[in-house]
């Protein structure tokens, strides 16, 4: 059977084929997978701060039209990062796709206080608004 041209799978194809390239071209051979991903997430922390940025979180300044497309570019920025997180800690799409909706799973059964973690049972949560 042939596989179907797969969005998830594209987007991590994609991402190792510029990470392979920014590390040949700029000499980046041999950093472990350890620093590579410290980096990559001061990076991806880096980009979360200009999502930040293009929905007004300064609530002390007035307030301007938030722009969608400078905040879906940012959005696809932080996607990079984190992809290519994945890569490095050896995921590729089917796996993160399996831990998605294993997690999926899990936080659904954690919202309705049928999971084994502590802290979720809603019948146990106090009214905020008191």
């Amino acid at each position: 059977m042939e596989k179907v041209n797969d969005k998830l799978e594209t987007i991590f194809t994609m991402q190792k084929a510029l990470n392979d390239d920014i590390v040949a071209r700029r000499g980046l051979e041999g950093i472990s997978d350890e620093v590579w991903i410290q980096r990559q997430m001061l990076a991806m922390l880096s980009e979360m701060a200009e999502v930040l940025d293009e929905v007004n979180f300064k609530w002390w300044k007035n307030p301007k039209p938030v722009d969608h497309d400078a905040l879906c570019e940012e959005l696809v920025d932080v996607l990079h990062f984190y992809i290519s997180m994945c890569l490095r800690a050896g995921m590729d799409a089917d796996d993160l796709f399996r831990r998605y909706l294993a997690k999926n799973e899990e936080n659904f059964r954690r919202q309705q206080g049928l999971s084994n973690k502590k802290g979720y049972d809603p019948s146990e949560c106090g009214d905020a608004s008191k």
